[in-house]
Parts: C-alpha cells; structure tokens; sequence
C-alpha cells in the first residue's frame, strides 16, 4: 500500500513539474539558418556582482523595460533625440519576462533565461531604435544604484553566444571608502549589439554600452525618466565558422584569456616534472627492494629467523584486515566510481561527444554518467568486503551508494536555501531537483545494487594473500623519527601531487569561479592522468618506508595518503577565495566553500581509492617474493 501511494506522489511530481514546463516559451533551437529581415531572437539570463559569479538574479529583478514602445511613442522621442528612423520592414513584437524552458545542465548552473522585448532582424542594421521610455521611482533609482556600486553586470544570448555588458559605471570613486563628495553614478541605458553572420547563420555576438548616453543617476532622492534604447549592427565573420565561433571569446575580458602558449607551457613543465620524480621514485625502489630480495634469498632457514628485520619481519600481520573493514570498503567503492565517472567525462569532452560549448552540459552530463557507472561503485565494494570475510553486504552496498551523495545533499540544502533566502537564481528549481532525485533513486541506487549482487554472486571470495596471517597482532614500534611519522608522510603524500597540478588548478578554478570558458579538456585529460600517476607512486614509496619500520597497519594510511591532496586543494581554495578573487559576501562564500568542500572529497575518494589498489599490488608482489613460514 505505501508502495502504492509513493508511485502516486511521485506521478503528481511529475504532473505538477510538468505543468510548471507548459507555461514557460519554447526555447529557439541555436544554429538556425535565416533568411533576410527574419525575427532574431535575443534572450536576457541573469544580473549580478561580476566578482561574485554564484551570487546571480533574474534580470528583470531590475527596473529594465518589459514591453517595447509602440511606433507613434518612437517616432516621438526619436524628434526629441534628433535621429532618424528607418522602418522598411515587419517588425515582430515580443513581450519581455517569458520564462524560457530550461536544460537541465542550464538549471544547474543557475541559467534563468527570458525573452527580451528587443526588436531585431537579420541583417538589417540600425542606428537607433526606442525600447521604452520609463519612469524610474525612488526605490527603482536606489536598486539600480546599489548594483551599480556592486559592479553588477547583466548576460544576454544570441544563438547561444554569451553576451555581457556592465549596467553602470562610477567616476571618481574612492577605492577604500566608496563614494565620495565628487563621485557620480551614471546608468548605461542604451545598448548597442554586434552580430557577426557568416552566410545565413549568426556565428559572433557582442554587446557595448554607449558612454555618450549614459544617464546621471547620483541623486536617488528624485524620480527620474530613462530613456532605454538601443542600435543593432551587423558585419560579416567570412572565415569564423559555426562549429567555432567560441574561439572569438578568447579576446573577451569575461571569457578565456589568451594564454594558450602558456598553458601548454605549464603543463609540459609539470609533465617532465613528473616524469623525473616518478623515475627517481622507481628506481630508488627497485635497487631496495633488489637488495631486500637478495638478502633474503641468501639466508637458509636457521638464519632466517635471526635475520628477520623490518618488512620482511611482519609478513604474518601486513595482510590483516582493517579496522571498519566495512567503511573502508565502501570508500574504496565510492572511489572507484567516481574514478571511472571522471575518465569517462573527460574523455567524452576531449572526443567532443559530450558537448563543451552548450551550458551546463557538462555538468549534467557528470550527474548523468555517475548515475549511470553507479554498477561500478557496488561491484568494487562488496568484492573487496567479502574477501575480507564481511557478511553484512546489503549495509556496505548501502553505505557505498551514499557515501559521496550524503554530503553532497547536506550542502546542497544548506547553500539552496541560502540561495533562496537571498532570492538568487542559483537556488535550484523544483524540476531540476525532482529529476536529479529521480535519476539517483531509479537509476543510480539500482545499478549500485546491481553491481553488489554481481559481486556477491560471481566475484572471487578468496584474498589470495601470498602470507598466512598470525593470530595475534605483532606490537608496532611507537618511537621512530619525525620525519617517518604518519603525519609528516601525510604532509608529503599530499604536497607532491599538487605541485604536479598547482598550475592547472588556477585556471579550473577560474573557470568554475569566474566568467572564464575553459575549452583545453586535453590538457585536463592529461593533468588527471598525471596526477593519478604521481599520487599511487608517492603513496607506494611511503608504504615502503612505513613497512620497513614494522608498521603493519597500511591499509588505512594508504588510503589516507593518496587521499590527502584533496585535503591540499581545499587548503588552495581559501588561498584562491581572499588572494586571488574579488568574492565576497556570505552566499558566494557559503556555495564556494560548501562546492569546495564536496571537490576535495570527491578528490580525497578517487585518489585514497586508486592510491590503496597500487599499494595492494606492491604489498602482494614483494611478500610473494620472500620465503616465509
């Protein structure tokens, strides 16, 4: 019966979330191929402080025009502005503030996007036309003010080619203090768009504000009438294909900068960096571990047991299970996971089967594709558990389903309803959250049950550990050197790695913090192949040094080490917040620290994950090596 009544409530989510679709404007497909004086749409999105990118509005949270004027208004106002009018064709009339049909991927990234009341069509050039005339109260002039003073900034689209332009500008503002006795307040109400076409199609779009018409909005004491207009100018992009017409935003101060020699540059540098500690780290290994290997060969058994010293000495403890042997299982699934999630995304983009260009794809198409790998968390986790002798596999396979989405729901809570409290469109719609909700539980939570079954039924029980274990546990040394602590290794374990990707983390950071478009996924594909590498091959050496000192307890301090440079760039993300950002306020600070948090745990999982898997390796290979009672 509860069952019954669950597909009921659902069936209403559905019903409602679809009606809320119904009233909103069929979105116009972008690439469409005009005809002369055929309508262009231009499409507003949303306002909001340029330095703080999350902490974002509905456009038409400011007083902007929400109709156009009518003919005998403009012709009116154009004799009072002195231009001249040219109307030799149809124009269409939109209403403004009709909400758009929304992607998913643009639902999560905050998009809110409206039709504008913009009367423009292809290729024909204006100099001038009307929007509205409107009269602007008190409390109109104080909000535009403040955003102004915020250094708000406002994103249209055309064809889905961003464009971005300021509200305003302040003259004679006093850096510390803000405004002064001198200072003045100007709006920017006239717009002017440059659309760049190659043959029939729009492939370039900018907009610019006109300094010459700027409006004096100093004084909020007294209402004041704004005239909004704005021009359309329309030149040929002969050589600027569709298929790439981002790489013009490469010139754009809200776009990626034009550093592409020096971001090959950085990343060749952190690759032979790599290369030679990798190498350094192998070869110092090896010789060890050969002369391990030959001395113990060496010994007969008479002299064995007299010459037993550091790893060779805890063969009988090293293949002991864990504490929280269930846990620990389950992270290592949650790792798993989300390893092959983030391959997968990543060689999706850098093959260009997953869209780069479209917004929010690419992080709807990480919530998709981990709900669909979801098989592979289960299956790593209950394998593992069961040669670990666990019994309780229906609690691990739960435990490893909610690992990383249980955190990933508490913050979404907290800074969705701080979104909301600040009526941000950051704060997800109810669509969005009914179908992530729904993918988790129809499809992600299924398949990770799936995949424990799988393990369950068919994957080896057996640990194959080449030593029997002892049944009591051999004392571990507690008084060794600092510089052979956990905690100093754990420093190490998580420093070296992010050097390897210090430099690569500025520029995601810019791109996820920032109005940057990041489009080098090869050099990300690589960047995580790299750091992967480096993170099992320190860990692997650090294991060595912990076992030679008769430290038998690995299993957790490997996880921990590889895991550790996540905790590294959640330290660089408050080094990124208050050094190398202008954010500020407590909803942009509660989404990038909360966001933060939920990265370097997703990082801690993948990198403690295939850093253990490595270190198993090693520790099976050496003891199969040795001779042992």
């Amino acid at each position: 019966m509860g069952f019954y009544y669950g597909k009921l409530a659902i069936l209403g989510c559905l019903v409602l979330s679809s009606a809320a679709e119904g009233l909103r404007v069929k979105r116009v497909r972008a690439g469409q191929h005009y005809k002369e004086h055929d309508p262009v749409h231009i499409v507003v999105n949303k306002v909001g402080p340029f330095n703080n990118p999350t902490e974002t509005y509905r456009y038409y949270s400011m007083p902007f025009c929400h109709s156009h004027s009518t003919v005998e208004e403009e012709k009116r106002i154009a004799m009072e502005e002195n231009v001249e009018l040219v109307h030799d064709h149809n124009y269409v009339k939109r209403e403004g503030a009709l909400r758009h049909r929304l992607r998913m991927g643009e639902s999560l990234v905050g998009d809110r996007r409206e039709t504008a009341p913009y009367e423009v069509t292809f290729l024909d050039s204006v100099d001038w036309r009307l929007l509205c005339k409107k009269e602007l109260d008190v409390a109109d002039l104080t909000k535009l003010k403040d955003a102004i003073h915020n250094n708000y900034f406002f994103e249209m689209f055309v064809e889905d080619l961003p464009m971005w332009g300021y509200i305003g500008d302040v003259t004679n503002e006093d850096i510390i203090i803000g405004e002064v006795e001198n200072s003045k307040t100007f709006l920017f109400p006239h717009l002017h768009f440059y659309l760049g076409y190659n043959g029939d199609q729009i492939v370039a779009a900018k907009v610019t504000t006109d300094m010459d018409r700027r409006v004096d909005i100093t004084n909020v004491e007294v209402p004041k009438t704004v005239t909004f207009s704005y021009s359309v100018e329309f030149y040929e992009e002969r050589y600027l294909l569709w298929k790439d017409r981002l790489t013009r935003y490469a010139d754009s101060n809200f776009a990626v900068p034009n550093s592409f020699e020096i971001h090959w540059l950085s990343i060749v540098n952190s690759f032979v960096l790599v290369l030679l500690l990798t190498a350094f780290l192998t070869i110092i290994l090896l010789r060890i571990l050969k002369n391990d290997f030959s001395r113990y060969m060496e010994l007969d058994d008479d002299a064995l047991e007299e010459e037993e010293s550091g790893w060779k000495l805890i063969h009988g403890d090293v293949f002991r299970f864990p504490e929280n042997s269930m846990l620990f299982c389950a992270a290592v699934g949650a790792g798993n996971h989300l390893l092959i999630t983030t391959l997968f995304h990543l060689t999706l983009a850098v093959t260009k089967v997953l869209s780069t260009n479209r917004r929010g794809s690419l992080l709807a198409g990480a919530v998709v594709l981990y709900c669909i790998t979801s098989f592979v968390g289960g299956y790593t986790a209950v394998r593992l558990y069961r040669q670990m002798n666990g019994k309780n596999w229906v609690h691990c396979i739960i435990l490893t389903a909610g690992l990383f989405p249980a955190p990933v729901v508490l913050v979404f809570m907290w800074v969705n309803s701080v979104a909301l409290a600040h009526g941000s469109t950051s704060a997800l719609p109810f669509t969005a959250i009914l179908t992530v909700l729904s993918l988790f539980v129809f499809l992600a939570f299924p398949l990770n049950v799936f995949g424990g079954l799988m393990a369950k039924n068919y994957a080896n029980a057996d640990f194959n550990a080449p030593t029997r274990t002892t049944k009591v546990a051999r004392e571990i040394p507690t008084e060794v050197p600092w510089y052979r602590s956990r905690s100093f290794q754990y420093v190490i374990a998580g420093f070296l790695p992010f050097s390897a990707i210090y430099i690569e983390l500025h520029y995601i950071f810019a791109s996820m913090w920032g109005h940057q478009l990041y489009t080098l996924f090869g050099i990300l594909f690589i960047a995580f192949l790299l750091l992967v590498v480096v993170t099992s091959f320190i860990t692997v050496a650090l294991l060595y040094f912990q076992l030679a000192r008769e430290d038998h307890q690995w299993w957790w301090a490997t996880y921990v080490n590889g895991g550790m440079t996540g905790l590294f760039i959640y330290l660089y993300s408050f080094y990124y917040y208050f050094h190398r950002s202008g954010m500020k306020g407590f909803l942009q600070g509660s989404f990038y620290f909360g966001y933060m948090a939920i990265c370097s745990f997703a990082f801690f999982l993948m990198l403690g994950s295939a850093a253990f898997q490595f270190s198993l390796i090693f520790v099976k290979y050496i003891y199969s090596r040795i001779k042992s009672d």
